[in-house]
């Protein structure tokens, strides 16, 4: 019996400036809506530290470097595959710009609350800023587990 499963490789960053702002994203899709943190798929033979520098890139015009890995989330689709979001802490340059997956800015950490959340974004962030935390998962029953 073969342990191989299809999975989908995607990727999430936390940034936050010198003011110890984080950068939050409205993003306009009808499938996730909310604030969230700007991020996107993996590419076929890209590593996964690309993979977070070429979205952020993509959707907010800012450059990481050195992306710190800080945890995963982690569920089952539909379709029976395995999908992982890697999530990422990094700091940037450049100049902000929005892009076709909504408006980028800065806010403090503390106002995150005051804004409308895409689906678990709450729970997900714990494990941004949580050093004891590092994986975010349903179980089969789609209960929420933070480890």
């Amino acid at each position: 019996m073969s342990r191989a499963e299809q999975a989908i490789f995607t990727n999430m960053c936390m940034i936050e400036n010198e003011k110890g702002q984080i950068l939050i994203q409205d993003r306009q899709k009808p499938d996730w809506p909310g604030v969230t943190f700007p991020g996107g798929h993996v590419e076929k033979a890209e590593s996964f530290c690309e993979s977070v520098i070429r979205e952020v890139h993509e959707e907010t015009g800012l450059v990481i470097t050195q992306p710190l890995l800080c945890g995963v989330k982690q569920f089952q689709t539909k379709q029976q595959e395995r999908y992982v979001v890697l999530f990422y802490r990094a700091k940037a340059t450049g100049e902000l710009q929005a892009s076709r997956e909504g408006a980028v800015f800065w806010i403090e950490k503390a106002d995150l609350t005051n804004y409308v959340l895409a689906e678990d974004f709450l729970e997900m962030y714990q494990i941004f800023v949580d050093d004891s935390l590092s994986e975010f998962y349903y179980d089969e029953q789609d209960q929420v587990h933070l480890l």
